[in-house]
């Protein structure tokens, strides 16, 4: 089987989160491998419909798309939900990663786009991230899903 191809949606404040994600990937002691469609780079330009049509294009590459979830996400409307919508609409798989290491949907912190809808939330730990990405499918019925705590103890979390 071929790797996931990811997009990782962020807040700007969670850059540190994602770039560990990245240092996961390329650490050859961690199981945690998947084609980033995240942008290589950021965009040089203030124009929101150019950045939004780039994104667009790397949401379009990917099956998966991972949200890290921070203190601020759920104010993010302007790209980081948006991504999420896009992905939704996509028909991606939908991975939360809670960066406070809760292990089900948090309200205070989860944007009100990915509730309900079916998607998977974990701690951000690069085993349990790494299981999410390769093997949970969206579910048909609505709903909040997670791992039970024997996935968390059998990948040593």
């Amino acid at each position: 089987m071929g790797l996931s191809n990811a997009f990782v949606g962020f807040s700007s404040t969670d850059i540190d989160d994602y770039r560990l994600m990245q240092a996961w990937r390329a650490n050859n002691n961690i199981d945690l491998d998947f084609n980033d469609c995240q942008l290589n780079d950021a965009l040089a330009s203030e124009n929101e419909e150019f950045i939004k049509t780039k994104c667009r294009e790397r949401i379009n590459m990917a099956d998966k798309y991972v949200m890290l979830i921070g203190k601020d996400t759920k104010s993010k409307h302007k790209y980081v939900q948006w991504e999420a919508e896009v992905a939704i609409e996509k028909g991606c798989t939908i991975i939360c990663v809670n960066l406070d290491g809760s292990r089900e949907m948090v309200r205070s912190t989860c944007p009100p786009v990915i509730r309900d809808m079916g998607a998977i939330f974990v701690a951000f730990s690069p085993r349990i991230v790494a299981h999410a990405i390769e093997n949970y499918k969206m579910h048909d019925d609505y709903g909040n899903y997670y791992f039970k705590d024997e996935i968390y103890k059998k990948l040593g979390h």
